[in-house]
């Protein structure tokens, strides 16, 4: 499929295993991959019911050309777990898939999917949004880094990383940031963030909606002054409390919490509209 062919371009939040969701979503917009594209937001695993399932698909639809996704916070532990690196957490339902008899084919496709894409020219996609220091050129070029890593043929190389990838430290970038703790702080900006203050500092235990009380000097990282959004449009998922939230024409949220009982999302790019269904398994 090439550009010209696309009729719509949806951009869909937060899977997390929830694949019978993901079929009635697709059914909810008409999804034809013959003329629509699919761009996933990341964490395709996790808490659902069915998260072998749901990366099958996935990995299908991408393999075919008719979708792509970038990798959220729940997709990194799952190549954490799978190479022995952390301990499987029982909530996290991503057994079957460590488990699987296609489980290497898997997980080697997964640690090749990207952390930034460009749906459009005017539109950049991550799992947890991009701060308000950085510019949708640079958040592309770092993001390119941790995917050089993960996608490294040599797996110590991308052991390496996974083994230290956990962690809060560093909480605020700088260009002078070395090895694994560059590599950190670039994956918690891109998988991990909510809130920072107004030098982009992370702070990571709040996860709660915008009416709770929140740490002092800490924000949303959406209510900024953002570099990327003055040029792009920012979609991003990971915060299930947004609801799929509008937050100004510049940044859209696109997780609906499925996983907790609430929606699944595709926000359709040419006309800015967002389809919505429930969680069927709840």
């Amino acid at each position: 499929m090439t550009r010209s062919d696309i009729r719509y371009n949806y951009v869909i939040g937060d899977v997390q295993g929830c694949f019978e969701a993901l079929k009635a979503l697709l059914k909810e917009i008409s999804f034809d991959p013959d003329q629509d594209f699919i761009w996933f937001a990341g964490d395709l695993v996790a808490r659902g019911e069915n998260s072998i399932g749901a990366l099958r698909f996935v990995k299908k639809l991408v393999d075919r050309g008719v979708a792509a996704t970038v990798l959220g916070n729940h997709d990194l532990t799952l190549l954490a777990c799978a190479r022995g690196l952390k301990e499987l957490k029982e909530k996290d339902k991503t057994r079957d898939v460590i488990d699987a008899i296609d489980s290497d084919d898997l997980i080697d496709w997964l640690r090749k999917q990207p952390l930034c894409l460009f749906p459009n020219e005017q539109t950049i996609l991550t799992h947890a949004g991009i701060p308000c220091l950085w510019s949708a050129a640079q958040t592309a070029e770092l993001a390119k880094e941790i995917e050089a890593v993960i996608a490294h043929d040599d797996f110590t190389v991308v052991d390496a990383f996974l083994s230290e990838m956990y962690g809060k430290e560093p909480t605020l970038w700088s260009d002078d940031l070395e090895g694994n703790a560059r590599l950190r702080c670039i994956t918690n900006y891109l998988t991990r963030m909510r809130l920072t203050n107004a030098d982009g500092q992370l702070e990571f235990s709040f996860k709660d909606s915008l009416d709770d009380p929140m740490p002092d000097g800490f924000k949303p990282w959406f209510e900024f002054d953002s570099k990327a959004a003055k040029t792009h449009q920012l979609i991003f998922g990971h915060w299930a409390a947004l609801q799929g939230r509008t937050i100004n024409p510049q940044i859209q949220n696109v997780d609906g919490g499925c996983v907790w009982g609430h929606q699944l999302i595709a926000y359709r790019l040419e006309d800015k509209t967002s389809f919505k269904v429930d969680n069927p398994m709840m």
